[in-house]
């Protein structure tokens, strides 16, 4: 992030503009929507600017920029459209100490204008930082759609109340009050008496909340699918927007975790095969806490919670708690893997079963029914396979396996730096070692458009 998106107080503080033609025209449209002392500084300003002038919205000085016309001001906008004369006016006003923005030219401004979505007070800021302004506009023009022409009556009536909602307790029971009001009551209220109506709305909704019991504590177990936030359920986004707590384990990436409320508590309970590991008796520990408290707590599993996630001591320790649970499944990794190589997990003809495997348990590599796993035709997704890939491919030989059949095995399934390797049985072991990230084995697999006998070690993008 090059630029840090900010909301600048400009209400009575003075904002310089150099220009007055139309890059001047398009900046003060935006300009002129604020509360700032706006100062226009120009030897031939357009017509529109001198009509500002005279109906006192700004004022405009006509002559060129000068030293000292920088003195005091909050911002100033080089909107000349001359390269030389922009220039020259960011000199003399970064010498009198203000931020410059050049208009459209990103590389020598200290600061930019992003686009905006407008219902004061409510302002939404959109920006790229110069690399894709056609995206911002159309992002702009969505949200315009989207957004309730009302949005901005409600937000000052609330604005207007919050002092009163001070009497509900901070945090859950306060949150739930507005956001009955604003995605509920309040809309409908408005849309049929105005501010008059929303204000009265408002008296009856607190009445109600101030009534309420107290919201108890629950938990979500929720799948947060292999990593591409794309790839969550529409019920684990909701269960994030929600969450007072996030406990999450170490393959959840940063950029789900962006999605938790940022007021949510957040806390790592990873655990690593044959590494460092948060118990799961301190888990199951943590979990309970939170929600004796009156959390609403998220417990964050990559791929689905009910695959090798350990849901059901977790379950165990919130019924003996007596405490509410429900489960958002989420993607497993062996279904986005598959979709990755082009196949399907079962197929007529080759196999009628599909095998989930672990390769290691809590005591070790983990023993499987190895005969009826090397009969030809077998499938199988084995999770956490990737340390222990000699000694899969050792009982699969050993038990008959072929040692041509396709294994592929996908690094980091479905993030940006997701990679494929496809081997075969025989090369499993040195396969794997050439893997960093988590990784699972899809034991009779093989990419779509790689050839049916793989004997060479292959990397697919």
């Amino acid at each position: 992030m090059q630029h840090f998106p900010i909301f600048l107080a400009v209400s009575g503080r003075r904002i310089v503009l150099g220009g007055g033609g139309d890059a001047a025209l398009a900046k003060l449209r935006l300009l002129l929507k604020t509360e700032a002392r706006l100062t226009v500084i120009a030897p031939d300003p357009a017509p529109e600017i001198r009509d500002w002038a005279a109906e006192g919205r700004l004022r405009l000085i006509p002559r060129a920029f000068e030293p000292g016309d920088g003195m005091c001001a909050s911002l100033v906008y080089a909107a000349t459209e001359g390269a030389a004369e922009d220039a020259r006016i960011r000199r003399l006003a970064q010498a009198d100490g203000a931020l410059v923005n050049i208009v459209d030219n990103l590389a020598d401004s200290q600061f930019i204008t992003p686009a905006i979505v407008d219902r004061d007070p409510v302002t939404i800021a959109i920006g790229t930082e110069g690399a894709a302004p056609v995206l911002a506009r159309a992002i702009k023009a969505d949200l315009e759609a989207k957004l309730s022409p009302l949005l901005g009556l409600l937000a000052r009536v609330g604005k207007g109340f919050r002092a009163r909602a001070e009497a509900l307790p901070m945090g859950r029971a306060r949150r739930d009050f507005w956001r009955d009001y604003y995605f509920r009551t309040g809309p409908s209220a408005a849309d049929q008496g105005g501010q008059e109506g929303a204000e009265a709305a408002l008296d009856t909704l607190l009445a109600s909340h101030l009534a309420r019991k107290a919201r108890t504590g629950s938990v979500a177990l929720v799948g947060a699918g292999p990593g591409d936030p794309e790839l969550l359920t529409l019920k684990a986004r909701k269960a994030l927007d929600e969450a007072d707590v996030v406990i999450h384990d170490r393959l959840v990436p940063p950029a789900i975790l962006e999605l938790a409320r940022r007021e949510a508590t957040l806390i790592y309970a990873g655990k690593e095969g044959f590494g460092t590991s948060t118990s799961q008796g301190a888990i199951n520990d943590l979990i309970v806490t939170h929600a004796r408290a009156g959390a609403q707590v998220v417990r964050l599993k990559s791929g689905d919670p009910a695959v090798y996630g350990r849901l059901d001591e977790e379950i165990d320790a919130l019924e003996d708690a007596g405490i509410p649970w429900r489960i958002v499944p989420g993607l497993t990794t062996a279904s986005v893997a598959a979709a990755t190589l082009g196949q399907s997990l079962t197929r007529r003809g080759r196999n009628a079963a599909l095998r989930f495997l672990t390769g290691h348990d809590t005591k070790g590599f983990a023993d499987h029914d190895w005969r009826g796993l090397a009969r030809p035709g077998q499938v199988a997704a084995i999770y956490m396979g990737k340390r222990a890939a000699r000694f899969l491919q050792g009982r699969l030989l050993m038990h008959g396996a072929a040692p041509a059949t396709p294994v592929t095995l996908i690094e980091n399934v479905s993030r940006p730096d997701q990679r494929v390797v496809a081997t075969d049985l025989a090369g499993l072991a040195d396969a794997a070692r050439t893997l960093t990230g988590p990784a699972i084995l899809m034991y009779g697999l093989a990419p779509r458009d790689a050839r049916s006998a793989l004997t060479d070690l292959k990397e697919f993008a």
